[in-house]
């Protein structure tokens, strides 16, 4: 089997300004998807901003609840996803770190090769299963689970800059780079975590932009967009 890629979206790549969900933007995510999917096996890992941000919460008895109700948000949007991906004529299969009785079953390794192999997108909901790590850090593990290649971090801005481009005019994007050059510039490619989970395992890291139309659909192709981050 060709080596998997593991796409990292954001919730807010499915949020709505007004709600928790725009219907219009989880149909065009999952249509992208499965248009990229015939490239080869694909799988997601999906966050839960646009429903809560656990670790945003405070004053709580036990504060790691707050990353649990945020593992659960990604749950739902993990489910979203797999429907999506069905109405525009994919198969999807959710798995997360703990088994969710007639939601989702619990990561087994084999199980979601075989499935991707079979041409089903494996949605990873539930971060890590763990609380204090970020979904970055959940799709970086994932990623060297399954033996991904490539990691797609999904972004507001086409790549990686030589400053904010949207402060800066004559910033430059920069198509490709070591991951030496991403820790001496600080580019805050990932967090740290997942940062060296992929150098380790020699994942590439490809940063995109995912909220233009057509962009996840061409970085899950031949010729994908972006900053490419690796050895």
């Amino acid at each position: 089997m060709t080596k998997p890629r593991l796409l990292k979206l954001s919730g807010e790549a499915l949020g709505a300004d007004d709600g928790i969900f725009d219907p219009a933007k989880v149909a065009a995510v999952c249509q992208e998807v499965v248009a990229g999917a015939v490239h080869g096996p694909v799988a997601i890992v999906v966050g839960g901003g646009n429903i809560i941000r656990g670790g945003g919460l405070r004053g709580m008895a036990d504060p790691t609840r707050g990353d649990r109700m945020g593992m659960l948000g990604t749950c739902i949007n993990a489910l979203a996803l797999q429907d999506g991906i069905e109405r525009a004529g994919g198969r999807a299969l959710v798995m997360a770190p703990f088994a969710l009785a007639n939601v989702c079953q619990a990561f087994e390794r084999s199980a979601a090769l075989a499935a991707m192999a079979a041409g089903t997108v494996v949605v990873f909901g539930g971060g890590t299963g763990h609380p204090f790590f970020t979904t970055d850090t959940a799709a970086a593990l994932r990623a060297a689970e399954i033996g991904a290649g490539e990691l797609l971090k999904g972004s507001k801005v086409d790549g990686i800059y030589t400053a904010d481009p949207r402060k800066d005019p004559k910033a430059t994007r920069i198509p490709a780079m070591t991951f030496d050059q991403a820790v001496d510039g600080r580019y805050g490619v990932m967090d740290l975590a997942a940062f060296a989970l992929c150098r380790e395992n020699r994942i590439r890291i490809r940063v995109f932009d995912m909220t233009r139309p057509g962009t996840i659909c061409a970085a899950l192709g031949p010729t994908p967009p972006g900053t490419l981050v690796g050895d």
